[in-house]
């Protein structure tokens, strides 16, 4: 079967981001997820989300090189490859090695999106975070490397993530460039309605993470995909419970919000 053909959504900076992501943030990293992303590929994967914290990069990298070699996609350039800047970087001086530093872990030569992970810094990363570590957080100077790293061509577009609607604001009163993506945990359990107001008067494209309610994720809860209502629904319409929550006929259905689902592997 050939695969399917995923739409995308055009950012503020002319790129088509596709809406389905293959996430690649996970408690236990498969020994063989370099093949999984090749194999999400062939059936129509185009997005792929990584960061530094995640540790997969190399492997992201890996499996993009090998989609190429092995005909999955005909270049690089057919991908979308995300990654963010993690909160021990988040620090004037830092963005740009810190984006350099992921592209050698990639092997690429740049991003279709570089995002701010937190608005959070620190002197020393790793989870749990220290909170001795914790150093504030200069929003303006951070956001001038990221806008540093779109016009140098290492990242075609620049977001952030995890920022609230006040945090938007002020971002948006001091950007030159402004973020293109808003990557925040949103699903039918909470479903962000400040920050998706937020981004849509500026034009900045709401990206779900964890839209299955974090399913199996140590930051979340069970309790999207343990509804008795939508377990109820999708019995009478022969569905699964992440079908009813992604393709139900209410306010939430992908095409509408712009929403980017990323499929975290357990």
């Amino acid at each position: 079967a050939g695969a399917t053909a995923i739409p995308s959504v055009i950012l503020n900076t002319g790129h088509a981001m596709p809406v389905l992501g293959f996430g690649t943030g996970s408690p236990s990293k498969p020994a063989d997820l370099a093949n999984i992303i090749v194999h999400a590929v062939r059936l129509g994967y185009r997005h792929l989300d990584t960061a530094s914290m995640y540790r997969t990069e190399p492997t992201v990298g890996a499996a993009v090189a090998e989609s190429v070699r092995a005909g999955a996609v005909p270049s690089r350039t057919d991908l979308f490859v995300t990654s963010k800047l993690w909160i021990s970087d988040a620090r004037p001086g830092r963005v740009v090695p810190a984006l350099r530093e992921s592209l050698a872990r990639l092997g690429l030569a740049y991003l279709d999106l570089f995002l701010v992970h937190w608005p959070v810094a620190a002197t020393a990363g790793g989870l749990p975070v220290d909170k001795s570590t914790l150093v504030e957080f200069d929003m303006e100077g951070v956001w001038r490397g990221m806008e540093d790293c779109h016009r140098l061509g290492l990242a075609r577009s620049v977001g952030v993530s995890n920022f609230s609607a006040a945090k938007m604001e002020r971002l948006l009163a001091l950007a030159a460039v402004p973020p293109a993506v808003n990557q925040v945990e949103m699903n039918v359990g909470w479903r962000q309605e400040k920050v998706r107001e937020v981004c849509a008067r500026h034009g900045v494209v709401v990206a779900a993470y964890s839209p299955l309610g974090a399913y199996g994720g140590f930051w979340g809860s069970d309790a999207v995909m343990e509804s008795g209502v939508l377990h109820d629904v999708a019995a009478a319409r022969g569905k699964t419970v992440a079908q009813v929550n992604m393709k139900g006929r209410n306010k939430y259905i992908i095409y509408e919000f712009r929403m980017f689902l990323t499929c975290r592997m357990k």
